[in-house]
């Protein structure tokens, strides 16, 4: 097989990486790819929502499947471009897609599937936003926390943890009136807070069998003791002590297969990967959001502990057969630890001149590429351009979360050392990373 994976992060790194794994494959392709993935598969310089561009390209050179990683050419309609053409792709279609698109459609769906979740208020205007935000403290102590969301995409960062009035009223500002991500605050979404631990869920499905992955738990926050802004994600390990295997089966249950039916009634199957972002409360999990793809960083943690072949998951999902596909997951656990630019994540907000962040260069990658213990996916970097065709092209980075080290060992201590060993040997200016990443977990089991 010849595949095509779209994409050109962390999370695209791993699936790049676990594909080239494949017996079945013969060659992979990376559009656009960076300086990790050219190791694992052929990058070409086609953006991943350029559908004309990727269309071409998937004809010319004769690509039995495409996989799609990031959300934006979901949410664009890359799968029912390709589908249209017969041509072989993973993910779900436009609509479904929505499921992560628009939080307003998400929390609906939610509410008419009875998942659980928070309580919340959609809200199409500043004015609309700041009267709810009254009306909730008029009721509640002034610091009880809100919860503010984006309706639409904003690179992970359009979810604002609010600590009293004040504070959900400069999200709105932010997001509403501010507009930091564009078209993604013409509405909002504001919810209580849920309180408990948090965890991914992540599953593959055809529409009919759900397949979980193992659990995981991402940190968001981007500092240790999980302060500052909220991030991409910081890190991430799996699986979760703490989540027993009844209370996956249960969010699988009340969760995961509700939001596939309802959409399976709404007229177009879901296929692809589904993330549910759950709140282990006192009530029971109860969900926080729908991803229509893999977590990053969730997924760096989750893909080095498969033990079995990824493709046939893959294919079976696009063929319907999905219940043949064989599932082994190694002992053990996972750990992953995101090295981010200086500046990460408020100098990297949309419109603002990142130039003078970049471009800087990574040490001590070579070291680390022959270990079994310590694998490093790329998400921000390149090659340094030269006019020397014979000098080695340096790697440098190219955005806001640099790289992810993952660490794999026999149990949850094992596996965090590998992590901060192998990131004790990366280097570039400016460099920042979270030190406690799986340590709360660490502490309770």
């Amino acid at each position: 097989m010849r595949v095509l994976v779209i994409g050109g992060g962390g999370r695209e790194h791993a699936l790049a990486w676990k594909i080239s794994q494949s017996p079945l494959v013969n060659k992979v392709f990376c559009a656009p790819g960076n300086a990790g993935i050219a190791r694992v598969a052929e990058c070409v310089p086609i953006k991943a929502t350029d559908i004309d561009g990727l269309i071409d390209f998937v004809k010319t050179n004769r690509i039995d499947l495409t996989v799609v990683g990031p959300e934006a050419p979901l949410i664009a309609g890359v799968v029912d471009r390709f589908e249209a053409q017969g041509l072989p792709i993973f993910g779900p279609s436009k609509d479904p897609a929505k499921l992560e698109g628009s939080k307003v459609f998400a929390k609906t769906l939610m509410e008419s599937a009875g998942i659980p979740t928070a309580d919340f208020w959609v809200c199409t205007s500043a004015h609309e936003a700041f009267n709810c935000i009254r009306n909730y403290y008029s009721a509640v102590e002034q610091g009880t926390r809100l919860v503010i969301k984006a309706d639409g995409l904003a690179a992970g960062k359009g979810v604002i943890i609010a600590n009293g009035e004040a504070d959900a009223n400069r999200a709105i500002e932010r997001l509403m009136q501010s507009r930091v991500f564009g078209s993604a605050g013409d509405q909002v979404v504001i919810e209580e807070c849920l309180v408990g631990e948090e965890a991914s869920i992540m599953a593959i499905t055809d529409g009919n069998v759900i397949v979980p992955l193992l659990p995981s738990q991402d940190h968001k926050r981007a500092y240790d003791g999980d302060q500052g802004p909220n991030t991409g994600g910081m890190g991430a390990y799996c699986p979760v002590p703490i989540l027993a295997h009844d209370t996956v089966d249960l969010a699988v249950e009340k969760i995961i297969r509700p939001a596939v039916l309802a959409i399976r009634d709404l007229g177009i199957p879901y296929r692809g990967f589904i993330y549910a972002g759950i709140m282990l409360t006192e009530q029971g999990p109860q969900c926080i959001e729908f991803n229509c793809r893999l977590g990053d960083p969730e997924t760096q943690a989750i893909l080095p502990m498969l033990e079995s072949d990824i493709v046939p998951l893959l294919v079976g999902v696009v063929e319907g057969t999905l219940d043949q596909a064989e599932v082994r997951w190694r002992p053990g656990s996972a750990v992953c630890v995101v090295a981010a630019s200086e500046g990460y994540p408020d100098a990297f907000d949309p419109g603002k001149d990142t130039s003078h962040l970049l471009g800087r260069e990574i040490h001590g990658l070579p070291a680390l590429e022959e270990r079994e213990d310590c694998i490093v996916f790329h998400s921000g970097t390149t090659f340094r351009e030269s006019s020397d065709p014979t000098e080695v092209r340096n790697v440098v980075t190219s955005g806001g979360r640099v790289l992810t080290v993952t660490g794999v060992g026999e149990d949850l201590l094992t596996a965090a050392g590998n992590a901060y060993l192998g990131m004790d040997q990366i280097h570039f200016d400016g460099m920042h990373y979270r030190k406690d990443i799986a340590a709360r977990s660490l502490h309770l089991s």
